[in-house]
């Protein structure tokens, strides 16, 4: 639900390597978001959020600070933090990055934008890109692969690539691509698939054409679902071993190269579970138990029970050419070839028409994967401050126009806040 295919196929065809890289917003000064939403749900917004402060805290005898540029189809999170924000329709996004490459020299030709003030703004930030070249940096939320394709060729002309974004070190997670999956529902529906084991996934729930996975999912002999909760595609799998929860039994997770995180049990399973690669050692013939294994492996690694125990308490295993850090690595080989088809892509996409629809996460809900958590459900989103309910956000126009409520009307605005019926919107 939450894909990056775009950005890993750009890089691929851009650099030769399917990976996202890391970027370094604490070493940009001037930063340029294309509806990324990377303070609230992009990507890693934890880290990102703690190296973007960096740029925002004044130094008293180097007075300086990043400067954020925001274009975007809806407030977030982000948005709301920028120096300049900017609005355009959602159709318009892929425009917006082929006009700022534009701006920046780049040879191609950008739709029309509805709104001069878009355009000045695109103009403003291109000068201020151009102008901290090497110290510059341009992300975007979009998923569709001929937009990031733009947005590697602005980074490549801000010289982004190798300082501000670090392809030698990238992110570990989000490596998968939609259409892979699209071919295995494919497969399982023609019957070449026999088995399916499904561990911390729920496709029947978040997958775009949900009804297709069931129905392929019906058609395999032995589906197998780890899964922790009896969720909509557990329900439907001929075999359920559910896992523990993480706070219940021991793993690692390497979320870039030489950065390991230990996961250790705080209490002992709560249920009858058994974690999956106990399974899958089983059913490999392999009769040691996975906790076992884990501590032999890591003694293994690390030479030692001594080292082992250390990683432990710290929690953390820290390579020694990742920790020194100091550096920027070399910049990977670029190639542009692809660009200008891209461009052409996006000048021949579908004109939007007069109302649009921009679909978001909300910073406490996500995709949804957790929606049994009331604490989540209850979280005010941090800028509609709405809880609970599904919400459309729509302006004072809209109302009036769809629906008869002004409220410019003092007395109709005070009667809107204080009764709780809302009008229902039917979405086509």
């Amino acid at each position: 639900a939450d894909s990056f295919s775009g950005v890993l196929q750009a890089n691929e065809a851009s650099y030769g390597k399917r990976s996202i890289p890391s970027y370094r917003f604490d070493d940009a000064k001037i930063i340029v978001s294309l509806g990324a939403d990377f303070l609230g749900t992009w990507l890693s917004p934890i880290e990102f959020a703690r190296q973007y402060s960096k740029g925002r805290k004044i130094d008293e005898k180097a007075p300086a600070m990043n400067r954020h540029y925001q274009f975007e189809s809806l407030l977030s999170l982000t948005g709301a933090n920028a120096d300049e924000r900017f609005v355009h329709k959602p159709s318009e996004s892929g425009a917006v990055a082929l006009a700022l490459l534009a701006a920046l020299g780049g040879n191609v030709t950008a739709p029309a934008l509805s709104s001069g003030k878009l355009k000045e703004g695109i103009a403003k930030a291109a000068k201020d890109l151009a102008a901290a070249k090497g110290s510059a940096l341009v992300v975007s939320g979009s998923n569709d692969v001929n937009v990031q394709l733009v947005v590697n060729a602005i980074n490549e002309a801000i010289g982004a690539n190798g300082t501000t974004i670090d392809r030698a070190t990238p992110l570990l997670t989000r490596q998968g691509i939609d259409s892979d999956f699209s071919t295995l529902v494919a497969d399982m529906n023609d019957g070449k698939v026999s088995s399916l084991l499904i561990y911390d996934a729920n496709p029947a729930y978040d997958y775009y054409d949900s009804k297709k996975f069931k129905a392929a999912l019906a058609k395999v002999k032995t589906s197998v679902s780890f899964n922790g909760r009896l969720d909509e595609t557990t329900e439907l799998c001929k075999f359920v071993l559910p896992s523990p929860h993480f706070l219940e039994r021991w793993g690692d997770a390497e979320s870039k190269p030489g950065y390991i995180s230990m996961i250790q049990p705080v209490i002992a399973p709560l249920f009858l579970t058994r974690p999956y690669e106990d399974s899958l050692m089983k059913w490999s013939g392999n009769n040691t138990s996975y906790d076992e294994f884990f501590k032999q492996y890591w003694e293994s690694k690390l030479g030692g029970l001594e080292a082992y125990e250390k990683a432990l308490q710290d929690g953390v295993i820290e390579s020694v050419s990742q920790a020194a850090g100091g550096t920027n690595p070399a910049a990977a080989a670029y190639n542009a070839a692809k660009v200008t088809d891209a461009a052409s892509a996006i000048g021949a996409a579908k004109k939007g028409s007069a109302l649009e629809l921009v679909l978001y996460q909300q910073v406490s809900m996500g995709v949804g994967a957790q929606p049994n958590n009331p604490w989540l459900l209850e979280l005010p989103d941090p800028i509609a401050r709405s809880t609970w309910d599904n919400f459309a956000m729509v302006s004072p126009k809209f109302l009036k126009d769809n629906y008869g409520i002004d409220l410019s009307n003092q007395h109709e605005a005070d009667k809107f806040e204080v009764h709780t019926e809302r009008p229902v919107i039917k979405i086509k």
